[in-house]
């Protein structure tokens, strides 16, 4: 059977890329038979995680998009966060309550759009989950023109941004099904990675682009809505092209489906848990301060309002999300080497150090301390979240091969069983992770209403992280348990 076969879905004498007359569903999928595999297979994959790359880029920059556009709502002529740039305790309060509340809702939606994918197909569930971002973005950009606009509407409006966080889940469990063990890791890297820079690029463009709409009308309220309704219109023919693309190109596999078994074994695993909590600590300082970082630099450093077109570039803030999410591959990387634990140990204490950092240049009023303080800060992000990644699926390996050698048990279905609940932790995980992002902005906007400063908040942030350091040291890093010696010969299979 040819390669344009398997694309398309056309039936042969193969069994192997056949649909269903309707869903382009395939009926036989076998990534794990090398045959198969070459014979066209691998096509099909590539295919499919091109468009989840596209779809889920898309979601995290909707998702991330309160994160800048609060920035310039107090010059739109939204009274509630009038003078942000001049550190107004209500006006960094409500901006740090819009930019968590999308955190939240992507985090709780990343637990159901894991099921979904199952239960409606990866290629029906992709469109829909992208057709979704549509609502946030043309709803901003309807009320961002009505002046009179109350907060709450624009709360529920960041909560509908929200959508854009659960596209991380049912988009790494599409891809998932698609490619064979040893290339699971790597596909769903590319997967990870792509999502993650739709942070960057959106602190990036939007700034550009509010500050291109001023210069085509005028430095009022009226050209900051304008600019504001532009960087968020500019989205909406991407999201139809993923929505079209999912539809027209992507598949759905029959056997895809979930494991509850499995799902029930990792709730009921404490390693899952603390998992979940040194998650918090990675992936939930990436995303809390990627929406935040924006915020923070304004409020902190209001005198770069008056640079130009230097602050355009987000106040540098891009950079934050930029090399987090280009040191997550190098985290996974290294971890592999050395081991995920130490390298998670060595993460913690260094991003202490960097919080640490970031409160004396606050103190010294030094904005080049401040940005590579929160640079260093991301990068260990980054890298946090690959080691951390990395020690789950050893740690349910370790775990399984221990009990199976107690029980006379078959090795080779112990391993099996610790894949299936390994994937079913990383959902759980994942959302957990994610809902840090909220509490740590929660954390800040708290600081800042009760002592006038978030320097408390950012000094309980370092004692998290050493806590987080010790938990892993404990738990992992002891001779009785030793997760850092585990092969990684299962991060790579699962």
């Amino acid at each position: 059977m040819t390669a344009t076969a398997a694309a398309t879905g056309q039936h042969s004498e193969s069994p192997a890329f056949t649909h269903q007359k309707r869903g382009r569903w395939l009926d036989h999928w076998e990534p794990d038979n090398t045959e198969f595999w070459e014979s066209g297979g691998k096509r099909t994959a590539r295919k499919n995680l091109s468009f989840s790359v596209f779809a889920e880029n898309l979601g995290f920059s909707v998702w991330v998009i309160w994160g800048t556009v609060v920035t310039s709502m107090g010059a739109a002529g939204f009274s509630f966060l009038e003078g942000l740039g001049q550190g107004n305790p209500t006006a960094v309060s409500n901006a740090l309550l819009l930019t968590s509340t999308p955190t939240l809702v992507g985090a709780a939606l990343r637990i159901p759009y894991t099921f979904a994918i199952p239960r409606f197909g990866g290629r029906a569930f992709t469109a829909f989950s992208a057709a979704m971002l549509l609502i946030p973005t043309l709803g901003l950009a309807w009320f961002v023109n009505q002046p009179g606009t109350p907060m709450w509407v624009f709360m529920l409006l960041a909560a509908l941004a929200g959508f854009g966080g659960g596209n991380f889940s049912s988009s790494m469990a599409n891809i998932s099904f698609f490619y064979p063990e040893g290339k699971k890791g790597a596909a769903l890297g590319i997967n990870a990675a792509g999502g993650n820079l739709g942070v960057a690029q959106t602190q990036l463009i939007l700034p550009l682009l509010i500050t291109l709409g001023t210069h085509l009308t005028a430095k009022d309220a009226a050209g900051y809505r304008f600019g504001i309704t532009l960087s968020v219109l500019v989205w909406v023919p991407f999201i139809v092209i993923a929505t079209v693309g999912a539809l027209r190109y992507m598949d759905s596999i029959t056997t895809a489906k979930s494991d509850g078994k499995s799902y029930k074994l990792a709730l009921t695993n404490r390693h899952t848990w603390i998992m979940s909590f040194l998650y918090i600590g990675t992936f939930g300082s990436f995303i809390g301060f990627s929406f935040a970082f924006p915020t923070l630099i304004k409020a902190n450093f209001p005198e770069l309002a008056q640079i130009g077109w230097i602050t355009t570039l987000g106040n540098l803030a891009f950079l934050g999300a930029f090399v987090g999410s280009f040191s997550r591959p190098f985290g996974g990387w290294i971890s592999d080497r050395l081991g995920g634990a130490k390298i998670t140990v060595a993460v913690f204490t260094g991003m202490a150090v960097a919080v640490a950092a970031i409160v004396a240049a606050l103190e010294l009023g030094s904005f080049p301390l401040y940005l590579i303080a929160f640079l260093a800060l991301f990068i260990l992000t980054g890298i946090g979240n690959g080691s951390t990644y990395r020690m789950i699926p050893s740690i349910f390996n370790a775990e399984s091969k221990k009990y199976a050698s107690e029980h006379g048990l078959d090795l080779t279905e112990a391993a099996a069983s610790a894949k299936r609940q390994a994937g079913a932790a990383i959902g759980v995980i994942g959302a957990i992770g994610a809902s840090g992002g909220y509490l740590l902005q929660q954390a800040l906007r708290l600081s800042n209403i009760n002592f006038g400063s978030m320097n408390p908040a950012f000094w309980a942030y370092a004692a998290a992280f050493l806590v987080m350091a010790g938990v892993t040291w404990f738990f992992y890093l002891r001779s009785s348990f030793a997760i850092s010696r585990v092969s990684s010969l299962a991060y790579a299979q699962v």
